[in-house]
């Protein structure tokens, strides 16, 4: 099975920001992955609407918007106007987390649910049958080039026994780099973020080649 790769808008050279979506493009990446915080959700502080906007108008691949903010539910008639295809919303975000999930749908797109590491899997099991999409965060959410947490393995797994029943997919997000792929290859999920630790400060020339790598080591 081949493995999805999303390519993290937030870890590419900004100062080119259309030349980096555009050799992303040229590199097969599958889905372009767009991370929105608001300094209260996550300490952070990262990109904004008119960002997406940029990404929807240089690629015709599809582009999820990961939500790391309070409230989610206000927002997504915005971020499916500005070009989001799948809607990640994290289920401590905001009370009424399943009318959120219904609205997305309801708007044509996909929704996902954004797990961070201490959001068990038993907690969100009624939302699964609202779900396309399982993010599981490798690492706490808000910054980037942080260290894989082991401990979310055995989470994984379970997702991977629901999978089939309630027909979603599973993407891992967070501490992906050269040294933990082998390892995390090995985990029964559908695609993986590329970001900080793959592709922030490298040559957007060298993108192309990141991601054949990444492809070779996960299949």
């Amino acid at each position: 099975m081949a493995r999805l790769l999303c390519p993290s808008i937030y870890s590419v050279d900004f100062n080119h920001l259309q030349q980096s979506i555009q050799a992303l493009d040229a590199a097969d990446s599958d889905i372009f992955h767009v991370d929105i915080m608001d300094g209260h959700f996550v300490q952070n502080m990262a990109l904004s609407p008119q960002d997406l906007r940029v990404v929807r108008g240089n690629t015709k691949k599809r582009v999820d918007v990961h939500l790391m903010i309070e409230n989610p539910g206000r927002y997504i008639d915005l971020f499916v106007e500005c070009g989001a295809d799948i809607l990640y919303v994290h289920p401590e975000s905001e009370v009424h987390i399943a009318r959120t999930l219904d609205n997305i749908r309801a708007h044509g797109k996909q929704a996902g649910i954004a797990i961070n590491p201490g959001t068990s899997v038993a907690s969100i099991q009624e939302l699964l049958p609202l779900v396309d999409y399982i993010m599981i965060m490798g690492v706490n959410p808000g910054f980037g080039g942080q260290k894989f947490l082991d401990y979310i393995v055995p989470k994984v797994d379970q997702l991977a026994a629901l999978r089939e029943r309630y027909g979603f997919q599973t993407l891992v997000d967070g501490g992906i780099n050269f040294d933990s792929l082998d390892r995390l290859s090995q985990l029964d999920v559908d695609g993986f973020v590329v970001g900080h630790d793959l592709l922030h400060q490298q040559p957007i020339g060298s993108y192309g080649e990141i991601l054949n790598q990444v492809r070779r080591i996960t299949g």
